[in-house]
């Protein structure tokens, strides 16, 4: 029998900033990253911005506004139950793959639940699938019009209800970088069309998943994308597949293709938005988070994540006055004067993405290497 391979904790980490291209910046088109990454985390209009800006060479704003009106590249609920930007064909694949998870939420929601469980939420969604025929909606407009057509249902948990049961688009300008609005809904079938004849099976998005994500473990492909049973479908797909072990030996899955990356491999510095797949698409973090790391932070809104030599190392926030942008970065753990230098010059380079127009740009650095 061959033996199966071990790969460091180290190996684990330059193998997942890889696929993730945080290695180095790529050449591809904006929607062949987003294509690859298997969508991105979006539920801050933002973030996907500074996630492109991180992975791609160049990237201008202006690309992504474009995919979004073109209807290429749309914002729904998918992996988690949460918002990601994803394009027009992974909404159609992702959706019905994750719907088990968006209904399981609403029988466990604190404040919906006792009310959806007594209450039949069929014609609700029929006349909700003619309201957005007719024009955009927001979730306070829908929720009235449950009110007036429906005055016995509970209009509140109805109008949540819809978000999960209806494949609902936030369409822009939410989610624009020139500009924005309040988040406005129209159906997947509305914005995109009539869906396609034949959609990727649960199998197919594992596989894509380990591309962009792998080596994995079945409790790694659920922490990303919430679905049970990941176990079988590992073990259906292991005769296509090839194994490897963790440090702790764990079984690890992944594509029989798929690069693995030397322990040894420099990698540079990366700021990530404050939600950023990368971060929370395992069920163990320490390939990209050591145990050593640690800021005073209660409340994570707001703040964005540094990586230095590929491991999170604080997070940073921005913010501005009249003439000056300024980052600050809250380190977890000492490093070195280059690894500082290095930090900063690309909070540098990130404010000048964010903030073109300011004057000045500024960054400071708190924690043990100030």
């Amino acid at each position: 029998m061959v033996p199966v391979p071990t790969l460091s904790n180290r190996s684990l980490n330059r193998t997942l900033l890889h696929r993730q291209r945080l290695d180095h910046r790529s050449t591809t088109s904006v929607v062949d990253i987003v294509s690859h990454l298997v969508g991105m985390q979006a539920q801050e209009p933002r973030n996907p911005y500074v996630a492109l800006w991180s992975r791609v060479e160049r990237f201008d704003p202006a690309d992504l506004e474009t995919l979004l009106l073109d209807h290429v590249v749309v914002r729904t609920v998918v992996m988690r139950g949460t918002v990601h930007l994803v394009t027009a064909a992974d909404c159609w694949s992702l959706r019905p793959l994750v719907q088990p998870v968006l209904d399981r939420e609403l029988t466990i929601h604190q404040e919906h639940k006792g009310p959806l469980t007594t209450f039949d939420m069929t014609p609700v969604l029929q006349a909700a699938r003619v309201w957005l025929a007719e024009q955009p909606r927001t979730m306070r407009q829908l929720r009235a019009l449950i009110a007036e057509e429906f005055p016995d249902a509970p209009s509140a948990a109805a109008a949540y209800a819809l978000r999960n049961r209806l494949t609902l688009i936030q369409i822009p300008p939410r989610g624009l970088w020139s500009r924005s609005g309040q988040v406005t809904y129209r159906s997947a079938e509305d914005w995109l069309g009539t869906p396609p004849a034949e959609l990727a099976s649960l199998e197919d998005v594992v596989r894509r998943y380990l591309a962009a994500f792998g080596p994995a473990t079945p409790a790694d492909v659920s922490a990303w994308s919430r679905i049970t049973g990941m176990r079988e479908v590992l073990e259906r797909m292991r005769p296509a597949l090839r194994t490897y072990r963790d440090e702790r030996g764990r079984e690890l899955f992944d594509l029989t293709d798929a690069p693995i990356v030397d322990a040894d491999t420099p990698t540079p510095v990366r700021l990530l938005p404050e939600y950023d797949n990368l971060l929370l698409s395992h069920a163990d973090r320490s390939r990209t988070a050591p145990a050593a790391v640690h800021v005073e932070r209660t409340d994570r809104l707001g703040l964005g994540s540094v990586l230095v030599d590929g491991w999170f190392t604080g997070f940073w926030t921005s913010a501005t006055d009249d003439a000056t942008a300024t980052i600050t970065l809250e380190l977890g753990r000492r490093l070195t004067k280059r690894q500082v230098s290095s930090t900063e010059a690309e909070a540098r380079r990130l404010l000048r993405f964010l903030h073109p127009e300011r004057a000045q740009h500024d960054v400071r650095v708190t924690g043990p290497s100030a």
